[in-house]
């Protein structure tokens, strides 16, 4: 996949592929979410997904369901760990919430980041 990266004015930052336009800013504008931000949140809405589908394909409600993720960050202000908490409603069946941890331990983002890829940067003239 190959996105573009433009730069729309102030301190926005866009990325498009496909259809798809992301936008990002920098405060103090704050007119869209920091890159940062779309990347912790790509975290969450990934494993988010896989609970979705974990619940669909077994005809449970997904209706109450959320996930809380928390973000702690080390004295150098690096992520150290990322907790992510599945909060099903009282009537979820016990059964299923084992199997709902493990569906969202398939997160594509997650398998990355405790695999990454490596990353080359040049420039050419256009």
């Amino acid at each position: 996949m190959d996105m573009i990266i433009d730069f729309p004015g102030g301190s926005r930052v866009d990325a498009h592929f496909g259809p798809f336009t992301v936008a990002t800013d920098q405060p103090p504008s704050g007119s869209a979410p920091t890159p940062f931000a779309l990347f912790l949140s790509s975290i969450g809405t990934c494993a988010g997904i896989y609970v979705l589908g974990f619940c669909q394909q077994r005809g449970l409600p997904s209706d109450g369901i959320r996930i809380i993720e928390h973000v702690h960050s080390g004295q150098n202000g690096m992520v150290e760990k990322i907790d992510l908490e599945i909060q099903v409603p009282e009537s979820f069946p016990e059964k299923y919430r084992p199997s709902l941890i493990r569906s969202a331990e398939l997160c594509a983002v997650k398998k990355h980041l405790e695999n990454p890829p490596t990353f080359e940067v040049s420039t050419t003239v256009i």
